[in-house]
């Protein structure tokens, strides 16, 4: 009898992270291979093979696997974006050049900032005479010579990919519908996003946005799927079956290569999104209710906020330049992976990222061609990492990394190791302002939450972090190198569908917003059906953006099923208002009636269960023997005291209850944690190691 293996595989910019569960036994075995970016499936299916192999299992006893891609995320952030054509109403045509006039950081920014290119160039903009109200009523009718007209030029053009977003199409697509029929007959290579499909809510732009972005991604993302379907069926050698094949969603679900590639602006955050939500079921099954998580690569960080399990998501979210509003988890990210390049600006202060290395030929030490200092060369110098990846699978050339590491230090008149700390201590800064952004811009207190560190260059600054941010307590889950590719195995199918509805209170028709809610509820259920879930396992989570009358950003409530209750979703914007901004106008609203209650989205999401792994405990046994020390390496910790023996510790040794005091380094497959002096770490009952000061330490 074939075995019953899920497989989460995760591919970053240098590694790719697998984790296999064997729902038979509950075994969870991880490991990991360096990514091919030439190819990312060669390093997809060596991953699967690695771990089948570790667990001595075949290709037959795949029997779901869930992938977390930055396919969508890199072609964006690299502004890889092929021709595009932008198909609106007639007058409307300077959209994208309009925008909304915002200039990032405030307008005491606008000296400085440089408009970036808009993602369709004007003269590849065509409008269509035709004209819908905000109720979708015709205004004028849609001109169908006009739309053959435009489609026969974008097909003359060479123009392949389009994008389709007319006025408040929202609430009625005809227009759209009839034009991409229109665009099927007269230029059917076209790849075809229509903004009715893609993001049905108001506000022209950021719809407008949203469905360039679909459509910008859909022909690389869609070709990237298939190769890897495709090949992933060949290398299981089922004939009578298709193995299930999952991609990560950027709302914290997952969903079907078959139905992904239909809508792919949903991934542009897939990775990232799998890191915070299986850091968050960690953090939960240890107890932490308030966490921050970060989640280290080899070219960025990405950094959450997680609260009662649950990382907070965002419709306002954007990938590089281009502004994205679908639901995502609200992460913010930053160029501070371990290939981050440390650089001199012209005015000869010392730099360190966003650009990366990458995986090929990647830092210097890699010994693959590199010729950059990156991070990575400064923690092999400093002896925080030891001279090898992967248990010993990647030899790291150190003399190299610290011939690089010198003649940079020379160009800033700096010792070796004060050049090779400096690039440390720019990078922790970097990425504790990512952590301020998702914390006190939010009117959060980053002292209130614990840090979840993870990723294979995650743990290597966190005891930097403590200081800076003040933070009390660090939890750095088993196999950090893998949490991505676990959150992969532990996250629900889930589909989201949005309709604008916008009214004031007073007005508001329940017996309207329930029927929209019904037709919505029915979409969601038609996918999952398609998804292969039984109707009894379908589970709706009804919510709705609402706002004071005059506000131009929305607040979003949760809607109890059941027959709707008005007033039950005032009190619950009202209380969400206040806990967000500090006020709200509960007591004062019935009379000012200019601050009323305005609802403008209804939204669905439906959630298809799947078993999750099972988070195992170990008990602690008495008496817990001190940790013994595997070996010793001179690490610098801190320039002015230069290299001190330090004691080396495998964390595979260490037992629950275990405590091992800085100066130290706990070593492991995927990551290492370098324990600064003034620190202590323990191991808790489900393996994770927690960091906190020691008694006698001070912060620096």
């Amino acid at each position: 009898m074939a075995r019953r293996i899920r497989i989460g595989i995760d591919t970053g910019g240098t590694f790719t992270d697998v984790v296999a569960l064997d729902q038979g036994t509950g075994d969870l075995v991880t490991t990991k291979t360096p990514s091919t970016p030439g190819n990312p499936a060669d390093g997809f299916l060596a991953g699967i093979d690695k771990v089948l192999g570790l667990l001595s299992a075949t290709g037959a006893d795949i029997d779901a696997v869930s992938h977390g891609t930055t396919v969508a995320t890199n072609q964006l952030l690299e502004g890889k974006v092929d021709r595009l054509g932008f198909i609106t109403n007639t007058g409307y045509e300077a959209m994208l050049e309009i925008a909304r006039q915002s200039v990032p950081d405030g307008y005491g920014n606008s000296y400085f900032w440089v408009k970036p290119a808009r993602i369709v160039p004007r003269h590849l903009v065509r409008g269509v005479e035709g004209r819908l109200d905000f109720a979708g009523a015709e205004v004028r009718p849609f001109d169908e010579d006009g739309a053959r007209a435009v489609a026969r030029w974008f097909r003359d053009e060479g123009v392949d990919t389009l994008g389709v977003c007319f006025l408040h199409a929202y609430a009625d697509p005809v227009h759209e519908e009839r034009m991409r029929a229109i665009l099927a007959e007269e230029h059917p290579d076209a790849v075809v996003s229509l903004s009715s499909q893609v993001l049905r809510e108001y506000r022209e732009y950021e719809r407008a946005m949203t469905t360039l972005v679909d459509a910008a991604v859909k022909p690389r993302l869609s070709a990237y799927v298939s190769n890897i379907k495709q090949r992933l069926t060949t290398y299981a050698r089922t004939d009578d079956r298709a193995v299930p094949f999952y991609v990560m969603k950027s709302n914290g679900g997952v969903l079907s290569a078959d139905e992904v590639v239909h809508q792919p602006i949903t991934t542009v955050l897939s990775g990232p999104a799998a890191g915070a939500l299986g850091a968050a079921l960690i953090a939960q099954v240890a107890g932490f209710d308030k966490v921050l998580t970060s989640d280290g690569g080899g070219t960025s960080t990405d950094v959450s906020v997680v609260i009662d399990g649950e990382p907070t998501l965002t419709t306002e979210g954007s990938v590089g330049a281009f502004p994205s509003k679908i639901p995502m988890i609200d992460v913010v990210t930053v160029g501070a992976g371990g290939g981050s390049i440390a650089w001199l600006s012209p005015e000869g202060t010392l730099k360190v990222g966003p650009q990366s290395a990458g995986a090929d030929p990647g830092p210097i030490c890699y010994g693959k061609g590199g010729a950059e200092v990156t991070i990575t060369d400064a923690h092999v110098v400093l002896g925080r990492i030891p001279p090898h990846l992967l248990g010993g699978e990647i030899p790291l050339d150190v003399a190299a990394a610290g011939a690089g590491v010198e003649a940079l230090a020379a160009r800033l008149g700096l010792g070796v190791e004060a050049c090779a700390t400096g690039i440390l201590e720019i990078s922790a800064w970097n990425q504790a302002n990512a952590l301020r952004q998702v914390t006190v811009k939010r009117g959060l207190d980053v002292r209130d939450f614990t840090l979840t560190t993870f990723g294979g260059s995650g743990s290597l600054l966190l005891c930097r972090l403590m200081d800076v941010l003040g933070i009390p307590t660090v939890l750095v889950p088993p196999d950090p190198g893998n949490v991505s590719a676990f959150g992969l195995l532990t996250v629900d199918v889930k589909n989201d569908y949005v309709q604008t509805h916008v009214t004031l209170a007073d007005h508001l028709d329940p017996a309207a917003v329930t029927r929209i809610y019904d037709t919505l509820t029915a979409q969601a259920a038609e996918a999952l059906a398609t998804e292969g879930f039984d109707p009894t396992d379908h589970q709706f989570v009804r919510t709705a953006d609402l706002r004071y009358f005059g506000q131009a950003f929305e607040v979003r409530v949760p809607v109890a099923e059941g027959e709707l209750d008005p007033g039950a979703v005032a009190d619950a914007f009202h209380a969400e208002h206040r806990a967000l901004y500090g006020y709200d106008f509960a007591d004062v609203q019935p009379n000012r009636g200019t601050q009323q209650v305005e609802w403008v989205n209804l939204r669905v999401s439906g959630i298809g269960p799947i078993q999750r792994p099972e988070i195992r405990r170990h008990p602690v046994v008495e008496p817990v023997a001190t940790p013994v020390a595997t070996g010793r390496r001179p690490v610098c910790f801190d320039p002015v005291q230069g290299y001190v023996d330090t004691p080396l510790h495998q964390r595979s040794d260490l037992v629950p209850g275990a405590r091992v005091d800085g100066p130290a380094v706990i070593e492991e497959f995927g990551s290492t944690v370098p324990l600064h002096p003034g620190f202590s770490a323990r191991v808790d009952e489900h393996l994770n190691i927690i960091v906190t000061r020691s008694p006698e330490g001070s912060r620096a």
